[in-house]
């Protein structure tokens, strides 16, 4: 089975291409490296070097047809898309039909997509099925949710098989492959790289939200666990349709929480400074994951937070500078 990566050099791209060539799959990764990096491609796997729009380089890549296609490219700064919303529309939705028309038209039976928690926007109870309203607070959200639109008029015309993953915060590590992110927006590893240079600030945003501590309570979910349901996705979209599932540990952690976790697994004592909230930021995302648990048979089994901080303290100790390109 011959499937594309878009996005695979970045980190829970890179992460799942690793679990699919260990599946047996024979991976292409599709990456214009501008978040991605080149270390993070796994052996084995063929990288092409360009934009989803270079209508030339897809077809190309296309020249021989592939089984599957799982999509990750996109922006994804929640900030960025509020404060540069053209920038998203034309990136996110103009590479999400290019792939999508080179897909169909190479007679690809199955797509996964690389969606977001964002789509829910401030969801009225927790935790989030599948079926609960679908309305983004942010750019970045109502981007996501216009290409699950997509996706779905595209499985509906066409007989794609199309599965939409709404994951939750992804985080941890797996191996030798890490969250490096520049510039770093994720809780975690902005806590820990702070930990390891003083000259990375770190401050809380927003401590006024409704919740038990004033902070936002999200469910963390570890990247292999995230990978390993991209794998099971692929593997189980053989039939036309759009599916959309949620990717979450279950459990929602304040930022609090996971400071006081980072401090037990660092053995460093924490005391960040409060900022205003970030615009676009939701109080409460806590997943429902039964029906990817029922349809996938995934279970979230590297998920508890704990875990998840130490396998990133152990990945952002071992490359104090990323991935150093």
């Amino acid at each position: 089975m011959r499937v594309l990566v878009s996005g695979g050099a970045g980190y829970i791209g890179s992460v799942t291409a690793a679990r699919l060539l260990a599946r047996g799959w024979s991976v292409e990764i599709l990456d214009d490296l501008s978040t991605g990096h080149v270390a993070a491609v796994p052996p084995g796997a063929v990288l092409h070097r360009g934009r989803l729009e270079d209508r030339d380089l897809l077809a190309r890549v296309f020249a021989r047809p592939f089984d599957g296609v799982v999509h990750f490219a996109a922006r994804s700064l929640v900030a960025q898309s509020q404060a540069r919303p053209l920038d998203y529309w034309r990136d996110n939705l103009g590479a999400a039909v290019a792939l999508l028309e080179r897909l169909v038209a190479g007679g690809a039976a199955r797509c996964v997509f690389s969606s977001s928690a964002a789509v829910y926007g401030e969801p009225p109870s927790v935790p989030i099925p599948e079926d609960a309203p679908l309305a983004p607070v942010n750019t970045y959200g109502r981007t996501k949710l216009a290409m699950e639109q997509i996706l779905a008029d595209a499985a509906r015309a066409h007989g794609l098989a199309a599965v939409a993953l709404r994951y939750f915060n992804a985080a941890g590590a797996d191996g030798q492959r890490g969250e490096h992110h520049e510039p770093e927006t994720h809780l975690i590893p902005r806590l820990l790289r702070s930990l390891l240079d003083q000259a990375v600030e770190f401050q809380i945003f927003g401590d006024d939200y409704p919740t038990p501590d004033g902070t936002c309570v999200r469910d963390y979910v570890h990247v292999a666990d995230l990978a390993e349901a991209h794998a099971l996705a692929l593997e189980w979209a053989d039939r036309p349709g759009f599916t959309p599932l949620n990717l979450g540990g279950g459990r929602g952690w304040s930022v609090r929480e996971v400071l006081d976790a980072v401090a037990r697994a660092t053995g460093r004592a924490l005391a960040p400074a409060v900022a205003a909230r970030r615009p676009g930021d939701p109080a409460r995302l806590v997943a429902s994951n039964e029906r990817a648990r029922q349809l996938l048979g995934w279970r979230p089994a590297h998920s508890d937070l704990p875990q998840i901080v130490a396998d990133a303290w152990a990945w952002h100790r071992a490359h104090p500078s990323g991935y150093g390109d």
